[in-house]
């Protein structure tokens, strides 16, 4: 199936979807936030909207890819839900992504295959709370500064590979052919010898939050 995509004007502090042509910028790597996902492992609660410097964790996680410069797209399950409601006042498109309950790989398909044709696309999960925008902005300055690369990928301080990813235009065909809750990792892996991994601080790359226990450990640590 095709994703749908709202484009909610800059002001727009109800919510109400416009619908404008979604073009970038030449120069711009247009920055997709993954939040399809079913929170199945929280017990009820949505860890999206997990309360993160007084906001959701969605919105922030929003404003910390809006800060960067470059434009924002967020792929969602619903277009009507609390989710797409946490994202209301800020210049964001929003994509529906109807092939979502298939798993990841659903998400992705929908999504990056929605997404107009750019010179790259970086790919950044919604549930990873300690990346800033200065991780961001030093993904995003490696890909300009080692263009050999098709694949410029934030990891760890000991270099294990996380997020986020930012592709080349030249990858984005394989992930219309992704299928099950694989993620990505069949249209990554052709290209495992084009990756440059980017050290980020500590665990911002891979510290996601997706129990209660993980939620409760994260703020235990956070400073006050």
């Amino acid at each position: 199936m095709i994703a749908h995509i709202d484009r909610p004007a800059p002001d727009n502090r109800d919510g109400d979807p416009q619908d404008p042509p979604l073009r970038f910028r030449p120069m711009t790597t247009p920055i997709l936030i993954l939040a399809a996902g079913s929170s199945s492992r929280m017990h009820g609660r949505d860890k999206l909207l997990e309360p993160v410097n007084g906001i959701p964790l969605l919105r922030d996680r929003a404003e910390t890819a809006l800060a960067t410069g470059h434009p924002v797209s967020v792929a969602l399950r619903s277009l009507e839900d609390t989710r797409a409601t946490a994202l209301n006042g800020l210049p964001v498109s929003r994509l529906h992504c109807p092939d979502a309950a298939e798993g990841f790989s659903g998400t992705l398909r929908n999504a990056v295959t929605a997404m107009p044709r750019a010179r790259r696309l970086m790919l950044l999960l919604a549930d990873l709370p300690d990346l800033t925008t200065e991780d961001l902005n030093t993904v995003l300055k490696a890909s300009d500064d080692r263009p050999d690369y098709a694949i410029w990928r934030g990891a760890t301080d000991s270099g294990k590979p996380g997020h986020p990813i930012v592709i080349s235009d030249q990858v984005r065909p394989g992930f219309a052919a992704l299928s099950g809750d694989s993620g990505g990792k069949a249209a990554l892996a052709p290209f495992a010898d084009a990756t440059c991994l980017i050290p980020l601080p500590g665990s911002h790359a891979l510290n996601d939050l997706d129990t209660p226990e993980d939620w409760a450990a994260w703020r235990a640590r956070r400073p006050d």
